[in-house]
């Protein structure tokens, strides 16, 4: 099986299909998954919404706020975690670091870092994960995100978000 690299320098063995494909466009779009024996597989289709930034990390950022942003793990990524069973995350009030782990998504595979997207105040952490982890596998977009976390200024994020990764791009390291 193929390894699957989630966050800097951390790579997961794989004990089953692999996605071999993303394409995006300007709206969301579900791509049917490609087993890297058979070339088809029965894993659900990847979503790849169109208004976010991406990481190449695995992480998604949404824009919540003039200076805030919402993070969570891409549908990619929750798919080849596999059933998540455990999520670690900062406190509210914590400062992370750009690039730097800000927490854990503990899989039945393995044990993910979560990195940082960029350096800012944790804000809001979502609660919800504690009692219900698999909302990262059932809505990783929606009941599943992460953290909220606040730079200091609207241009302090303009900066930060201009240098992700837009569906497409994101998209085209998946495939790599």
């Amino acid at each position: 099986m193929p390894d699957f690299t989630i966050g800097a320098g951390h790579r997961v063995r794989l004990a089953g299909p692999v996605i071999t494909s993303i394409r995006s466009s300007s709206e969301t779009q579900h791509h049917r998954p490609v087993s890297s024996d058979e070339r088809t597989a029965d894993l659900s289709e990847i979503e790849l919404p169109a208004d976010l930034f991406y990481t190449p990390e695995h992480e998604w950022v949404q824009r919540v706020g003039p200076s805030s942003v919402r993070v969570g793990i891409t549908d990619y990524a929750q798919a080849q975690l596999g059933d998540v069973v455990f999520v670690q995350l900062p406190s509210v009030g914590e400062e992370v670091t750009a690039g730097s782990s800000m927490g854990e998504v503990e899989s039945t595979k393995s044990v993910s870092d979560v990195f940082a997207p960029l350096t800012a105040k944790v804000i809001a952490v979502n609660g919800v994960l504690e009692a219900d982890p698999e909302k990262v596998n059932s809505g990783p977009y929606t009941d599943g995100w992460l953290v909220e976390l606040e730079v200091s200024s609207v241009e302090v994020l303009d900066a930060a978000v201009s240098e992700m990764l837009d569906a497409d791009g994101y998209a085209a390291i998946t495939t790599e």
